[in-house]
């Protein structure tokens, strides 16, 4: 399963779409990035006159590549075009270190740690341009095909 096949079966759209491309993928881990745009609608406001990407935002970021993209390529085999994919965020527990700022590109990474009972739990930590850390912690959900 491809990059552009994967992401043709996420369940978001713009503008809540987190993901450019995935740069590797297997049943053990994923990578992949998304640039945050300077007229992205969560910037107006947060914080005035200092734009940061909120940290949920960053959050769902890492969920959508780490976790729902690195599910789909799990359950490959089970997804037909007459299902739907069902998913739903269970926990996450995520540190900050550093702020993401308009236009910045980041890489989330993440590491398979539990999947059983169609229940994915993954260690996840993403990075920004100058490949520092920039937050990392777990995020766990349901993910059925």
């Amino acid at each position: 399963m491809t990059s552009n096949q994967i992401k043709t079966l996420l369940p978001y759209q713009p503008p809540f779409l987190f993901v450019d491309d995935l740069t590797k993928i297997s049943a053990e881990n994923v990578t992949g990035n998304y640039t945050f745009k300077p007229d992205e609608y969560f910037y107006h406001g947060h914080f005035k006159d200092n734009a940061v990407t909120p940290g949920v935002i960053l959050t769902e970021c890492m969920a959508q590549i780490g976790l729902v993209c690195l599910g789909i390529y799990m359950l490959k085999d089970q997804i037909t075009n007459d299902n739907a994919l069902q998913i739903a965020l269970t926990s996450s527990h995520v540190d900050f270190f550093l702020p993401v700022y308009p236009g910045e590109k980041v890489t989330v990474v993440s590491e398979k740690e539990v999947f059983r009972f169609n229940k994915l739990k993954c260690k996840v930590k993403l990075f920004n341009d100058k490949e520092e850390l920039v937050c990392r912690g777990h995020i766990s959900g349901m993910i059925k095909a």
